[in-house]
């Protein structure tokens, strides 16, 4: 917003060929950065026995796995890849209290390489839920290098309530 200020106000004083072209580019790339982060409401179906989707994107593998590292069980993994032209903003996909939110540093991997659950830096977030624990990891990916998550152990979130982010590009598990 500041640059896009500072090439209209250039533009005011000079024109030219050059303060026009700056103006141009810095109104595209203002455009693109209000478009990327997004954050249009959803209408959450807040029913019992109703798990909703923690992202927008697309599926890209539905696996059973054995989660050691914060489960402890067998469980299902539904990974999601968000391309750039996805919404970013994560949401609960089922009320419960957070009982544990870490942050593990790591690779930055493309987020729809299965290897990036376990190499790429993320932010894994246990839900216990009236059903169980539930597990949410925000996966960085090559172009995404920050996941951000605004929820604290102790927290209670209700089925689509905003946790968090992750910035250009990534993979929600």
């Amino acid at each position: 917003t500041f640059v896009l200020i500072l090439t209209i106000i250039t533009v005011l004083k000079q024109l030219n060929f050059l303060t026009i072209t700056l103006f141009i580019i810095s109104l595209a790339v203002w455009l693109l950065v209000q478009y990327f982060f997004r954050d249009p409401d959803r209408n959450a179906l807040n029913e019992p026995g109703i798990i909703i989707g923690p992202c927008d994107g697309t599926v890209t593998d539905i696996t059973h796995i054995l989660e050691s590292q914060y489960l402890h069980a067998e469980t299902m993994r539904i990974g999601i890849f968000l391309s750039v032209f996805n919404v970013h903003v994560q949401r609960a996909p089922i009320a419960g209290e957070v009982t544990l939110v870490e942050h593990q540093p790591g690779k930055f991997l493309p987020a729809f390489n299965l290897d990036a659950s376990k190499e790429n830096e993320y932010i894994a977030m246990r839900i216990e839920t009236e059903y169980g624990p539930l597990l949410v990891k925000q996966i960085s990916g090559i172009l995404a290098r920050r996941c951000v998550n605004y929820a604290q152990p102790g927290d209670r979130l209700l089925t689509g309530q905003r946790f968090g982010l992750i910035k250009f590009g990534s993979r929600v598990e």
